[in-house]
């Protein structure tokens, strides 16, 4: 019995690493769950992404907002202005990372917390 518990812990573990890996690749880099958690709360103009996510370029921009729409993560939308503007908006499969934003979110501010406690 303790043979097939450990057996099905272990395929329980490489499948939780591999999910990981997964989710890393799609979120992979300094940006994209900066991106991700300001679409959360409201859609967002280029140039307003731009303002909201400090020290990001508008050359990594454009590549993580493409990465993301592939990713189906966020939908583009021209919108019928003069000049043409574009809106960046979280998709509902997006939206499923808000709970994970939000953690990220916590478990940041309880870390600084703890590292100015220390100094």
């Amino acid at each position: 019995m303790e043979v097939v518990e450990k057996k099905s812990a272990l395929i329980t573990c490489s499948e939780k690493i591999r999910a990981i890996h997964d989710t890393m690749d799609v979120l992979s880099g300094k940006w994209k769950v900066s991106i991700i958690a300001c679409l959360c709360y409201q859609s967002m103009r280029y140039s307003e992404i731009l303002r909201e996510v400090e020290g990001i370029s508008g050359k990594m921009l454009s590549r993580e907002l493409k990465d993301l729409e592939i990713n189906n993560l966020i939908h583009r939308k021209v919108l019928d202005t003069k000049p043409v503007s574009v809106s960046y908006e979280i998709s509902d499969y997006g939206r499923s990372l808000k709970q994970l934003t939000d953690v990220i979110a916590d478990w940041g501010i309880n870390h600084r917390k703890e590292m100015i406690k220390e100094f």
